[in-house]
């Protein structure tokens, strides 16, 4: 058996298969969104892990997981979870769907002219960079190079196994990662200087 585990805006949802591809059981636990201000768009940390806590014993209320295999976690990109160099949350995490970067979007653009040819993307406030940006600004020796930047799965991933890795694909929600073969464009990142990654392992 497998369970995968979808960690969405407002909910998570974990789901039990069998080695065809059944469906045993589902379960679901809500999350909230917090908007302190126009635009902002917030959820702490924590509660990803709770509910995905009670979304696994869900599925145990409906059958035994003494048989599963392995288990997989998604969910939204492009986020921004701060933590320090020992993991531990720094602020609320800013989404995919907050709007408040448009400065810093603008910002990051005259400083790396050449960020649209390497990433194939425009500067846009849904993606990690500028929220990184806005979180250094916002308080002074906020972001340094031995704090991490982590979307929500594999925070949650994170607090089960205590192990933070970075996708590719996840470099890309960041926008520092190149268009060929999706490798993380350390030069580029550093010119921003960031590390998204920090010491995690990238996968």
């Amino acid at each position: 058996m497998y369970i995968g585990i979808d960690l969405g805006t407002s909910g998570v949802k974990a789901i039990l298969l069998n080695e065809q591809g059944d469906v045993l059981a589902t379960h679901t636990e809500k999350l909230t969104v917090s908007r302190p201000h126009p635009l902002w768009s917030e959820q702490e940390p924590e509660q990803w892990w709770q509910a995905t806590d009670r979304a696994v014993k869900g599925l145990g209320r409906q059958q035994s997981l003494s048989g599963v295999r392995a288990l997989g976690i998604a969910g939204q990109m492009h986020g921004a979870t701060l933590l320090d160099s020992r993991q531990q949350v720094l602020r609320p995490a800013i989404l995919w769907n907050d709007g408040r970067c448009s400065e810093e979007c603008a910002w990051l653009e005259k400083q790396a002219p050449q960020s649209r040819a390497i990433t194939g993307n425009l500067m846009m406030p849904g993606f990690t960079a500028p929220k990184l940006v806005w979180g250094a600004a916002s308080r002074t020796g906020y972001f340094s190079p031995d704090r991490q930047g982590s979307a929500a799965e594999r925070f949650s991933a994170a607090a089960n196994d205590g192990r933070l890795c970075q996708r590719y694909v996840g470099c890309g929600g960041n926008n520092v990662a190149g268009r060929e073969k999706a490798r993380l464009e350390r030069r580029y990142a550093q010119r921003l200087s960031f590390n998204p990654t920090a010491d995690a392992s990238v996968i």
